[in-house]
């Protein structure tokens, strides 16, 4: 079965994880997601993930808008260890070796991050699991997964959202919306696409780093990207 990617960053946001709960970890809703990347890791594709922590620290915190904005960064990081942790474990349930490397220390729980050895573990068809964002305060975990992308040169950063692709409008709020089947770095920035956020997207045009926004949820969407069907929306240079 021919693939169109060989390696892929795939970035998973945190609240991707709650299912249908207010915030946490949904079991199920996280298994249908490793049974998905199972399914192109056993077809030879390489899988590095980035996950967010909005589920863990937005969910319990009400007050992060009033705190300190470094403080409040360092303990999203924290949260998407422990999201990383989940998805390790989700994943070794099901056959399928995978490793957190984590951009802060932490070494009774993860390794750090080193390009050799992530790249290393890739190479072995291990599904890397990118930890703690860039390991630095104001900036997203988007921008960690444009970076980490570049760091391990993958094909294509495949940003997993709840929305099948990027559209014209809200399509939950304007049923007249329809979505794009391919879209350019310039034309999404002129039409104020909000693809991913600002320091993400400029990093990935930059690199021609192609982008494809696609439903996590929608079953056998991430197979038919991996191939190069029409699925979710492709951002090209």
């Amino acid at each position: 079965m021919t693939v169109k990617y060989k390696r892929i960053l795939l970035k998973l946001s945190g609240e991707a994880l709650m299912g249908g709960d207010a915030f946490g970890i949904n079991r199920e809703t996280i298994m249908s997601m490793v049974r998905q990347v199972k399914e192109v890791a056993d077809m030879g594709v390489e899988v590095g993930i980035v996950v967010g922590g909005g589920n863990i620290f937005r969910g319990v915190s009400s007050q992060a808008e009033s705190m300190d904005r470094a403080t409040a960064d360092y303990m999203g990081m924290m949260a998407t260890v422990m999201n990383a942790l989940a998805l390790k474990d989700a994943f070794e349930s099901i056959g399928t070796k995978a490793r957190v490397q984590s951009a802060l220390s932490m070494q009774q729980i993860a390794e750090t991050y080193t390009r050799p050895k992530a790249i290393q573990y890739l190479e072995e068809g291990k599904v890397v699991i990118f930890a703690a964002g860039t390991g630095n305060p104001f900036f997203t975990t988007d921008t960690a997964a444009a970076l980490r992308a570049a760091e391990m040169g993958c094909d294509v950063m495949l940003k997993a959202t709840n929305v099948d692709g990027v559209y014209t409008a809200d399509p939950k709020k304007d049923p007249a919306a329809t979505r794009y089947p391919t879209i350019t770095f310039d034309e999404a920035i002129n039409k104020k696409l909000k693809v991913m956020d600002t320091a993400a997207f400029a990093l990935c045009r930059e690199r021609s780093m192609n982008i494809v926004v696609f439903a996590i949820a929608k079953n056998g969407a991430l197979k038919r990207v991996v191939q190069g069907e029409d699925e979710g929306t492709l951002v090209h240079s």
